[in-house]
């Protein structure tokens, strides 16, 4: 079975940092895309960031860029977001989801200038981030 496992979640205070991980199982990693998605309560699911496994090609939102880094180790089947400054705004679920299309998502969405969830086949369980005083 496929499984995406997002861990790392937690409460931090303002410009702090966290460095969350997806860990896939029952698919060849290496060829897809790994994307970070959130949800604030409220608000729509918004696009974080995604990597190419196999060119290591990256995307990140406005809102993050600058502060989020994306990563991936092939070996360990494993995208980690690191996440530093972190803001109240940030406050969110964060969920993982890949694409089998890999790069050719990643160049579509460094295009467009935003993410999309249209092409991810799988998703993950979302791990909290709350940052707060």
């Amino acid at each position: 079975d496929v499984q995406l496992q997002a861990s790392g979640g937690g409460l931090v205070q303002p410009g702090g940092s966290l460095r969350l991980s997806c860990a896939a199982s029952g698919f060849t990693f290496d060829g897809h895309a790994i994307a970070w998605f959130r949800q604030a309560p409220g608000k729509e699911r918004e696009g974080v960031s995604c990597i190419s496994t196999s060119d290591g090609s990256t995307f990140y939102a406005d809102s993050v860029r600058g502060r989020f880094t994306i990563s991936r180790d092939n070996a360990k089947d494993t995208v980690y977001l690191q996440m530093n400054s972190l803001k109240s705004e940030d406050t969110a679920v964060y969920y993982c989801a890949t694409s089998p299309k890999d790069s050719v998502y990643v160049t579509l969405v460094q295009g467009m200038g935003a993410m999309t969830s249209y092409g991810m086949d799988y998703w993950g369980k979302g791990t909290l981030v709350t940052v707060s005083s």
